[in-house]
């Protein structure tokens, strides 16, 4: 770390000295004994504007204290069945870790229809992933490695991409920002499988809309990405939908021990099990009733804007001004 950044961050946590105790105590919950990291993922995410990165980082703890976030992982969405629902549309899990000790997490982006439950109910469970993987997995990969791990890797299965994604832009636009206002930089780099000649174009027309730091985090892998991503994990690590070509994602495998994304996976049961006896422990008398958990959403930033009407404008374009069809997610490409 250089000295300019070392100051920064000396002045960063000055001004964080003097918030109030309400919004200290939230920050417990982010940094999770690791604070001088987390005043770096700020600062990063700004740049390194001391002032910028000071408001970003008070306007989301003033979100968490507003939201309730602190006790997301208290409140399950129920019944199971609804939950099942849930995790059958939001393909998301951890398949387990880098050699680095960084968790590995899949996500089914092609795969994921987001129609079983209400936007709230997937913005919620959106968030008590991430909460669960800042307050509970990364500390305990922290403590395993004997070093601070601040942050995860990404495996994103296109895998069924299709011109119906449109109809998801919102959602993940919702989320995105949920991410980029209040869990900055917390994705070390994001590894494209699978991915079908449909993200191939959209992807050569969004990438100069990112910001250099965010560009240089994304890889487009050939195929399941397999022989690349062997690199930095073990084979145990590899998603399901990485472990032979053509395999692709799946919402549903024979074998829900090996596929990460269904509930009977083993980090869904502990993640299940924990928010189950987090809910016992802060309302031990009253009963769990059904209903999301809803949460404030800021107005996307302009560059989070633009990129989703511009992955919207491309979408259009293949439906309507080239001939082409969702018969172009068998096409692959080689990673650019």
């Amino acid at each position: 770390m250089g000295i300019v950044s070392q100051e920064a961050i000396k002045q960063f946590q000055t001004l964080m000295d003097q918030v109030d105790e309400p919004l200290k105590r939230t920050f417990q919950n982010v940094h999770q004994g690791y604070p001088l990291e987390t005043f770096g993922r700020f600062l990063k995410a700004r740049e390194w504007n001391v002032a910028k990165a000071h408001k970003m980082l008070v306007d989301c703890l003033n979100w968490r204290v507003q939201n309730e976030i602190d006790n997301i992982l208290a409140k399950p969405i129920v019944p199971t069945e609804l939950y099942r629902s849930v995790r059958d549309s939001q393909l998301i899990g951890l398949s387990g870790y880098s050699r680095e000790g960084l968790p590995v997490f899949a996500i089914g982006v092609g795969l994921s229809t987001f129609d079983k439950a209400s936007v709230h109910y997937y913005v919620q469970s959106h968030i008590q992933i991430n909460e669960y993987r800042d307050r509970i997995i990364l500390p305990s990969a922290s403590r395993k490695y004997g070093k601070p791990i601040t942050t995860c890797v990404k495996v994103l299965d296109m895998t069924g991409l299709k011109l119906s994604a449109l109809s998801q832009i919102k959602l993940l636009t919702i989320i995105s920002t949920i991410d980029d206002l209040n869990y900055p930089e917390k994705t070390n780099t994001y590894y494209i499988v699978n991915a079908p000649y449909i993200f191939s174009a959209c992807w050569k027309v969004v990438k100069p809309l990112l910001q250099e730091r965010t560009r240089k985090k994304v890889q487009v892998l050939s195929g399941c990405g397999k022989d690349e991503l062997l690199k930095i994990m073990d084979y145990g690590s590899l998603p399901h939908f990485c472990k032979r070509e053509g395999s692709g994602s799946s919402r549903h495998s024979q074998n829900g021990a090996e596929n990460c994304f269904s509930l009977d996976h083993h980090f869904h049961q502990q993640l299940c099990n924990y928010i189950k006896q987090q809910s016992l422990i802060k309302q031990p008398v009253h009963p769990m009733k059904q209903g999301s958990f809803h949460v404030d959403v800021p107005e996307p930033a302009a560059e989070g804007t633009q990129i989703a009407k511009t992955i919207e404008s491309e979408f259009n374009k293949f439906g309507n001004g080239n001939g082409l069809s969702d018969s172009l997610d068998d096409l692959k490409i080689n990673g650019d």
